[in-house]
């Protein structure tokens, strides 16, 4: 805990100061995980509705192949009733006599035609597998691709948990609602026309009869979606909140062991499952109800043409046949209502998850490179802060006012008590955050006019908690240079003083590493990620607390390391042991987002000021 907090505690503080009676200043941070953000509002309904209707339309052709099988589906099951009277009024003609030709050629006719429809239906479902499946992968896509675009203030305001629920719950939820819901609405809309036609054609008396159902449907729909619609999007929030006090909670596991916190994170963690239990219970309560309600609603209806029917019967309206017909067609036509009630439900759930997707899409990314940007090509190294001021907010500075130059191949020191402002100067120096006045030069030109790729290539930063990924020990080091061969990685190896414990590792270079390396030592990843800084050839090194976690045998293995590294490069080192920046060129005293102090060690030391104090305090 105590590595995290010393490199976030400047943005820490800045964000507590947009709490209500939030104390404290403002910094920045290199890495870390965020802070949890609000609880997600949902949008307009029909709005987010319309917009994912629009990677829908990306299988256009697909799903009008779907639409063509539905709708002959449609015609077979609307040709079925009709079969159904013909056969019965076959086996009740005049004269007491059956036709049984007739009724052997309608019989075949039924059977073939159920057949057909369990065909079409097992070919909907296929092909309505494979769409959903392809719009979800795009959306997905399109959400990982944009999570990479955004701006690092963003994750620092937002739960890691909560956006990996956003990738995954809630992406899941949408291809759901699309595999379930495009296929009946397509043919619960074509039941729903087509039975209602032949109900016409066969009895408009009954027709009308069949009707006093579809008033109280409506309004038994509208009731419920509309309560489940705010359910639903509030258990998408719970599910999110849930995921991020998982993943804050495994990341932070030898941390809660270390307080014997076991206790406290179970009670939150059983606090949180239980509000999303509570309103998991409550939309699938109101979800339920739609259905048996919906089943009284059928029965009065078909009560209702049983009395009508028989009347019309016995008066020799109607016959019984076309009584069967109609019975089966009105259950027909009162399914796909029921059913696109209950689509509404899914619905619900699905638009929740698209919701909170595109609120992330609709995020404001980190500014593209115009044309005119210039690549930064042999950078010498020589680094000018002109005047320069950030804040995250106007009215809440964090660094005011600094002015400074580093000569290429210098060392500059940064020191000063915390969330003084130390790492948001390197943030701004690598353009993680853009200057709110003020010009920052390397080799005498606005950073700004150069492009990020290249301009972030110039720099190797190692960090206080440094990052392995899931992988051999060779693609690790390789990550910032893929085309490196293999003698560049061992070469990259030896000057960081890993190749001794690489060799040592029954497959060497291609030992696997699990996530962020936790089968190594800190030192060893560290060693690790100075390596992969050394291959990358960097004109300027920040180093950020690179050995204050670190033993003291290995931190003479990694300060060789680094003594290396640092031979004829520009380098900024953000240190709290005062001993290990002796020997820097400049040294720069930080309080209160200002430069209070700056010059070697010796004459900070004989100033008797701040850094004397801070040296002699340790």
């Amino acid at each position: 805990m105590s590595q995290q907090n010393n490199q976030n505690h400047e943005k820490q503080n800045y964000y507590r100061n947009l709490l209500p009676g939030g104390p404290g200043r403002a910094g920045g941070t290199l890495g870390g995980r965020g802070l949890k953000g609000p609880v997600v509002k949902p949008k307009n309904f029909r709005a987010t509705l319309r917009r994912l209707w629009l990677y829908i339309r990306l299988e256009k052709r697909l799903l009008t192949i779907v639409f063509a099988v539905i709708l002959v589906d449609a015609a077979l099951l609307l040709l079925a009733p009709y079969l159904i009277g013909v056969s019965i009024d076959a086996m009740s003609a005049a004269g007491r006599t059956v036709n049984f030709a007739l009724l052997e050629v309608l019989l075949l006719v039924l059977t073939a035609t159920y057949i057909t429809d369990g065909l079409l239906n097992f070919l909907q479902g296929w092909l309505m597998t494979g769409v959903a499946q392809r719009i979800v992968k795009g959306l997905r896509s399109a959400l990982f691709a944009k999570l990479q675009k955004l701006p690092l203030v963003y994750f620092d305001t937002h739960a890691h948990g909560e956006m990996m629920s956003r990738l995954s719950n809630d992406v899941d939820n949408v291809s759901n609602t699309i595999s379930q819901s495009v296929t009946q609405l397509m043919s619960g809309s074509i039941a729903l026309i087509g039975s209602f036609v032949m109900m016409m054609v066969l009895s408009p008396v009954l027709t009308l009869a069949s009707l006093i159902t579809v008033p109280l449907v409506m309004l038994l729909s509208r009731t419920i979606t509309q309560k489940t619609g705010v359910l639903f999007k509030e258990q998408q929030n719970q599910l999110g909140q849930l995921n991020a006090h998982v993943e804050e909670t495994i990341s932070g596991l030898e941390v809660i062991k270390a307080f014997s916190h076991e206790n406290k994170v179970i009670a939150e963690f059983n606090d949180v499952n239980l509000k999303l239990c509570e309103v998991g219970i409550k939309a699938q309560i109101w979800s339920g109800f739609l259905m048996p309600i919906m089943n009284v609603i059928n029965n009065i209806g078909f009560a209702a043409i049983a009395i009508v029917g028989g009347i019309l019967a016995v008066k020799g309206i109607a016959t019984v046949g076309v009584i069967a017909s109609f019975l089966s067609y009105s259950r027909q036509f009162v399914r796909p209502m029921n059913d696109l009630a209950n689509i509404f439900n899914v619905l619900q759930s699905g638009v929740a998850g698209a919701e909170r997707v595109f609120e992330v899409l609709d995020e404001e990314e980190e500014a593209a490179d115009s044309p005119d940007k210039a690549v930064l090509e042999n950078p010498t190294g020589h680094v000018v802060f002109q005047n320069v001021s950030f804040g995250y907010r106007a009215d809440v500075p964090i660094i005011n006012n600094i002015s400074f130059e580093a000569r290429a191949g210098s060392c500059t020191a940064l020191v000063g008590p915390t969330g003084a402002g130390k790492t948001t100067i390197v943030n701004l120096l690598a353009r993680f955050y853009d200057v709110t006045s003020g010009r920052i030069l390397i080799d005498g030109r606005d950073i700004r006019d150069y492009t990020r790729d290249s301009l972030r290539r110039c720099f190797g930063i190692v960090l206080q908690d440094t990052y392995l990924f899931s992988g051999t020990i060779k693609e690790n080091i390789k990550y910032g240079k893929p085309e490196a061969t293999d003698e560049e990685v061992a070469a990259a190896a030896a000057l960081a003083n890993a190749a001794g414990f690489i060799k040592r590792l029954p497959k060497q270079y291609d030992t696997m590493l699990s996530e962020n390396g936790g089968n190594l030592s800190q030192g060893q990843r560290q060693l690790l990620a100075i390596a992969r800084v050394i291959l990358t050839e960097p004109s300027i090194l920040i180093l950020d607390e690179a050995t204050s976690s670190i033993d003291t045998r290995t931190e003479v293995y990694i300060q060789d390391a680094l003594l290396k590294m640092m031979k004829g490069r520009t380098t900024f080192v953000i240190a709290h042991r005062l001993n290990t920046i002796r020997d820097a060129d400049k040294i720069m005293v930080i309080s209160g987002g200002e430069i209070v102090e700056a010059g070697s060690h010796t004459e900070l030391i004989n100033k008797q000021g701040m850094y004397y104090q801070m040296f002699h305090s340790v």
